[in-house]
């Protein structure tokens, strides 16, 4: 069953039920932003605009920025079995490291900051909702921090029709999404997975939606030439299950999933 959240501090039309001290205590998030600190790394490596979003979206919050120093979108839960992993300092809070996003969420609580309290891994560039959450790096490398005990929120945005990413929009959507996200309880072993839609310009603000994953697979459709295979499916057409992640995303609002691995 779909839940909704509307605007950025009050909870308006939902199915289900949320404690009454829930908007209290979101209201007051502000005063709790120094007692957390949060390890931000993505897939698509430390210099891309969707880490650059979202750790200026994080402003008011300490922050560690630990992140591969190469794109690696799709690399899935891979990680070093036993090799060196180089550490590259950028600044003062800023780490470039040569490893998975997963090795990143490991070499940032073993032992660049193993104070912290949160995992966040974004913003991606294209989505990762449903079969994609298996094959995305973004969302491995906060599944390996609830496989350490510390909770995470992975964010990736939907492109559509290859439209250039709003960043300033991703930005007040994240934030946002965020800090509903660290006001909900996260049982141990457990992550959110979040969708931003691809919002045409001068659209109305997006509700936030918890809901399921999409249980279809991935486009199929391809082709064979000259003895070769190509898959000529169009993501944006994919098959979805109804108030599935897919479906919120691609209806215009933002989906949120709980992923919990036991």
């Amino acid at each position: 069953m779909s839940r909704y959240l509307n605007q950025a501090d009050v909870l308006f039309a939902y199915t289900g039920d949320i404690p009454g001290d829930y908007v209290l205590c979101f209201r007051q998030r502000n005063s709790a932003n120094l007692s957390m600190t949060l390890v931000l790394t993505n897939d698509d490596g430390i210099d891309a605009p969707g880490i650059q979003a979202l750790h200026n979206a994080l402003a008011n919050y300490p922050t560690w920025v630990v992140a591969p120093d190469q794109h690696l979108s799709g690399c899935s839960h891979q990680m070093n079995r036993g090799g060196p992993i180089a550490i590259d300092q950028r600044s003062d809070r800023a780490f470039a490291i040569g490893g998975t996003p997963a090795d990143c969420t490991r070499v940032a609580l073993s032992h660049l900051c193993p104070e912290a309290t949160w995992v966040l891994s974004g913003i991606n560039s294209g989505g990762n909702m449903g079969a994609d959450i298996y094959l995305s790096g973004t969302v491995a490398a906060v599944r390996e921090a609830a496989l350490l005990r510390v909770p995470g929120i992975a964010i990736s945005h939907y492109i559509q029709n290859r439209r250039p990413i709003d960043w300033e929009l991703a930005m007040g959507l994240a934030i946002r999404t965020i800090e509903i996200l660290m006001a909900e309880v996260l049982p141990p072993g457990c992550f959110w997975n979040v969708n931003l839609p691809h919002l045409p310009p001068g659209a109305g603000e997006p509700e936030l939606v918890f809901c399921p994953p999409c249980t279809q697979p991935l486009p199929t459709e391809f082709k064979v030439d000259q003895g070769q295979f190509y898959y000529t499916g169009q993501y944006g057409d994919r098959r979805h299950d109804p108030d599935s992640d897919v479906a919120v995303c691609f209806g215009g609002n933002i989906a949120v999933t709980k992923i919990c691995l036991w």
